[in-house]
């Protein structure tokens, strides 16, 4: 059943995710992403443009987004799909922002706040495995869609183990999903050859 607070989280964690914390950051320094590096509203593009430390900032406001609501939801004992409902509220957010014209990012950094949340042994794996393809390949999307990866199958293991509720566990599966979908122009620049890359961290 539907209640106030369900719903009233849910509003507020599309909200919250709709605040374009990457952009802000950037135009703080005087980069409209929009127009800068990929072209992309999100944290890799700020490191790319910015720098490190814009990024960090960034990539901070971007999970707080997704984590500060679910937690939220769990703090007020809703049930794990009405959890599920406000990190899924976020990620959409971030990706179809109502203050951008419902464009956005791609929600990774924002549904792993979300994880966070919910499965943080889970998305800490993600973050690993993040880590350390980006170090190995320099390529944002590639790291991204590795992480996503990584987190389907953990939580696949820890809800065949019980310990993983089957609301969070689709979750994370559906959040795969969208991450891939959010990716298709990066896969097919990886295809050709041509997705952007790294060269300086710092």
């Amino acid at each position: 059943m539907l209640t106030i607070s369900h719903l009233a989280l849910t509003l507020i964690a599309y909200l919250a995710g709709s605040i374009p914390f990457s952009l802000l950051v950037a135009r703080a320094r005087g980069v409209d992403l929009r127009v800068a590096g990929s072209g992309n509203v999100g944290a890799a593009n700020v490191w790319r443009t910015c720098g490190f430390g814009a990024f960090v900032l960034a990539m901070s406001g971007d999970m707080l987004k997704g984590a500060l609501p679910t937690f939220a939801a769990q703090v007020l004992n809703l049930p794990p799909l009405a959890v599920v409902t406000v990190g899924a509220a976020a990620m959409l957010g971030h990706a179809r922002s109502v203050f951008l014209g419902f464009r956005g990012g791609k929600a990774v950094a924002t549904g792993g706040g979300a994880l966070l949340a919910m499965a943080p042994f889970v998305a800490l794996t993600g973050l690993v495995a993040w880590g350390a393809t980006f170090g190995v390949t320099r390529v944002s999307s590639v790291a991204s869609l590795a992480a996503a990866a990584v987190c389907a199958l953990v939580a696949a293991i820890f809800f065949v183990l019980g310990t993983l509720p089957l609301a969070y566990a689709l979750f994370v599966w559906g959040a795969v999903v969208a991450i891939i979908v959010l990716h298709r122009s990066n896969i097919r620049r990886l295809r050709a050859g041509a997705e952007n890359r790294f060269e300086k961290l710092f």
